[in-house]
């Protein structure tokens, strides 16, 4: 099944980023796919072994993957729609401002809320939905400034990137593979660029395309975005 290989594929990359560096003004550095192991394993074994199509974000948030270890995994999505429930460790290395608290989490992530809430309204049941879709994270890890302010890898000096990238590239390109999907979205563009990059590598690449990646900080999608993305999910011939 797929999603054996998911999981497996998930602990090689877990294990690999563990052995990465990251310097300031990096000073926390979360790896749900660690200490959210059997929650992010318990989301894994969702995946049904027809896979059409595949999105990919950027990193977890702090509230949603970082709590849950789901991508974009808000506390409602995963516990009530995914009835995924599983003990949530710590990480080494806990910043004060960003605890990990699991599912007892109060913090809602709004990226997460937005697009679970489009999947659940469009496929009603999680069945309906990982028989044919699933969602992914391009990198696992989550790194914050002694602010508490996030960083994304994009941020990153390339002497820190380059060999993340080359890790999660490895991955992606092996989830591909296990997948086979008709379809690969990027949601945002960083995604949609690791896509590109990442399916070159394919005897026989996906289609790739991108819908508005659903942050708050984005004034684009502050202004009905489950519309927006449902709009470029149609273009693309993919609902």
């Amino acid at each position: 099944m797929s999603s054996k290989a998911l999981i497996t594929a998930a602990r090689k990359l877990s294990k690999a980023v563990d052995q990465l560096e990251f310097a300031e003004p990096v000073t926390h550095v979360y790896n749900p796919l660690a200490y959210a192991r059997k929650s992010h394993e318990a989301y894994l074994s969702l995946a049904g072994d027809t896979i059409q199509t595949v999105f990919l974000g950027m990193n977890p948030g702090p509230w949603g993957m970082a709590q849950t270890g789901v991508p974009f995994g808000e506390i409602a999505a995963v516990r009530d729609w995914m009835q995924i429930d599983q003990p949530i460790g710590k990480p080494p290395l806990e910043h004060e401002k960003r605890p990990v608290e699991g599912l007892a989490c109060r913090r809602s992530e709004v990226s997460g809320r937005r697009l679970w809430g489009l999947f659940q309204e469009k496929f009603g049941t999680p069945d309906a939905f990982f028989e044919t879709h699933f969602v992914l994270n391009y990198c696992p890890l989550v790194f914050m400034e002694s602010s508490a302010r996030n960083r994304t890898p994009d941020k990153l000096p390339a002497s820190e990137r380059t060999p993340l990238d080359a890790v999660c590239d490895a991955h992606l390109l092996s989830v591909l593979k296990t997948l086979s999907p008709d379809h690969a979205v990027g949601v945002g563009a960083y995604a949609e660029a690791c896509l590109k990059r990442v399916a070159e590598r394919l005897p026989q690449p996906p289609k790739i395309s991108r819908i508005l990646h659903p942050s708050p900080a984005s004034p684009a999608a502050n202004r009905d975005w489950a519309g927006t993305a449902t709009k470029q999910l149609c273009e693309a011939e993919i609902w």
